[in-house]
């Protein structure tokens, strides 16, 4: 279950975010992807990197599957720690940590982060965005 503090109330992104959160923490491909709009595009992080050399992100069900299955499924271990949330219109920012622990023992990297999601009227994700940078990565 993602750490955050108890104050955040509902609404309808950051409800959204939760369980994009707890779906990946419990390693629920098929309920985290079922959160997405057909559509839906995922930028983790935003601009070029290894996961997306391009950097014009993950568009669409079959893309977004697969960045599930190349960047989060091999590690052991996914856990989220939420220190701020910011909603408005149909979008929110987390500000917090995302702490994986890589597989075979490759230790545990801290990405600290803003994360956001948007939402369309029925609730499904259509954008979640990842601000953050591998050279500020920590390990440990």
């Amino acid at each position: 279950m993602p750490q955050l503090p108890d104050h955040f109330p509902s609404h309808p992104a950051r409800d959204a975010s939760l369980r994009s959160l707890e779906a990946v923490e419990a390693g629920d491909r098929d309920g985290w992807l079922a959160l997405f709009a057909d559509d839906a595009v995922v930028e983790d992080p935003i601009g070029p990197s290894p996961m997306d050399p391009d950097g014009r992100g993950h568009h669409g069900r079959d893309a977004i599957a697969a960045f599930y299955d190349t960047v989060v499924a091999p590690n052991e271990s996914v856990t989220f720690t939420i220190e701020r949330s910011h909603a408005a219109g149909s979008e929110v920012a987390n500000v917090g940590t995302i702490s994986t622990t890589l597989p075979d023992g490759g230790g545990t990297v801290h990405t600290d982060l803003v994360i956001t999601y948007r939402v369309d009227d029925d609730g499904r994700v259509v954008a979640l965005r990842a601000y953050w940078a591998l050279d500020e990565l920590r390990f440990g």
